[in-house]
């Protein structure tokens, strides 16, 4: 009950030990549209070019990334937390002149703290934020954005590490035009892949660069060839198969359960779990809390790295501790896919209660 992985059910860990065919191979190629197109469900998207970086979150971040960014563009990052930074730090690397919008740790942005940052960086090519900021369970609120990137001729890039499979996403309704994730997190996946999707206008982007991606392995102009390349697929690198066996097992399960569901599931563990710490006396950091993360405060005086650890040994419970300006001063409880039960929550609050 960390920040991730999550737990993984049995049936994907049965998919994971599959025979491992080959890259090219048909019967593989099928499971691999299978994927993509599930994908595509979960995202809530028809982009054509939605599949599984091989490599877990921050691939899929750098995937973004050195991708739509040449050296010398500009562009603004929403800063909340640990991921904005690395998208940050990402997009410096990438050679661009970044303008970094920073608000208090925990805090969520408005959609006029987005419109100032357009007017002030009206060259800026692309804006990139977190939906799920992990480091604080801070949710980012995206209706409305993209319409107003949009207009101004940016590109809308989104972190959903934290959120496919548990939280409302909505991509193609958003207007977000690269997003990434992550399989370890709500789709109880082990961690290996990140599912991405780009649209259109990214896609175009990508085709009127004037260099070559920074990365090779990470290239879309090529990559797409081999995944959305119909009868004739051109080879890039060997893809991880048995873990889009995983992931195919993972997304059809979601589906199975259904998104809306798995959603509200989510929202009423969370429910469950806020009014039982509250009820200890913890308190939430988030102005606006994810379900999947949940972020509180330790309460004065006591040793959290020393709760974490009787959590685990006394009791085989994992929470994760705070990050960056939060270490030592939170504890961040993962809610997500199959860890998210009333049986966790209830028995987490007997446990911390009496660690406490």
């Amino acid at each position: 009950m960390g920040p991730g992985p999550s737990t993984v059910p049995a049936r994907i860990l049965q998919a994971i030990s599959a025979p491992t065919l080959g890259h090219l191979d048909p019967q593989y190629i099928g499971y691999m549209d299978e994927t993509c197109e599930m994908i595509r469900q979960v995202y809530r998207t028809q982009n054509a070019l939605t599949f599984p970086v091989s490599g877990t979150g921050m691939a899929g971040m750098e995937a973004i990334l050195v991708n739509l960014l040449e050296p010398g563009d500009e562009a603004i990052v929403m800063i909340n937390g640990v991921f904005g930074g690395r998208m940050k730090d990402n997009m410096e690397r990438c050679g661009a002149t970044v303008h970094a919008v920073e608000i208090p740790w925990g805090k969520s942005f408005t959609l006029d703290q987005f419109a100032e940052a357009v007017a002030a960086h009206p060259k800026a090519k692309l804006l990139g934020v977190v939906h799920a900021e992990t480091s604080t369970g801070a949710l980012q609120d995206l209706s409305g954005v993209g319409d107003l990137l949009h207009d101004a001729g940016m590109l809308f890039a989104v972190d959903a590490v934290t959120s496919l499979g548990g939280h409302d996403l909505r991509v193609d309704e958003w207007g977000i035009d690269a997003i990434y994730s992550g399989t370890q997190k709500c789709l109880s996946c082990p961690p290996g892949l990140s599912p991405v999707s780009f649209s259109d206008r990214a896609i175009k982007r990508i085709e009127a660069r004037s260099t070559k991606s920074q990365s090779w392995y990470l290239d879309v102009s090529m990559l797409k060839n081999y995944y959305t390349g119909g009868g004739g697929r051109a080879y890039h690198h060997t893809a991880p198969i048995n873990m889009v066996y995983a992931l195919r097992e993972a997304l059809a399960i979601v589906l199975e359960e259904g998104l809306e569901a798995r959603i509200a599931r989510h929202r009423e563990m969370h429910e469950l779990l806020r009014d039982g710490l509250q009820k200890l006396g913890l308190s939430y950091i988030p102005d606006h809390s994810l379900c999947t993360l949940n972020c509180v405060t330790v309460p004065e005086g006591v040793d959290e790295a020393a709760i974490r650890r009787r959590l685990l040994d006394e009791f085989d419970i994992e929470i994760g501790g705070g990050l960056g300006v939060f270490a030592g001063k939170a504890w961040r409880i993962g809610l997500m896919g199959e860890s998210a039960t009333k049986k966790n929550v209830l028995t987490l609050l007997a446990a911390l209660e009496a660690c406490l």
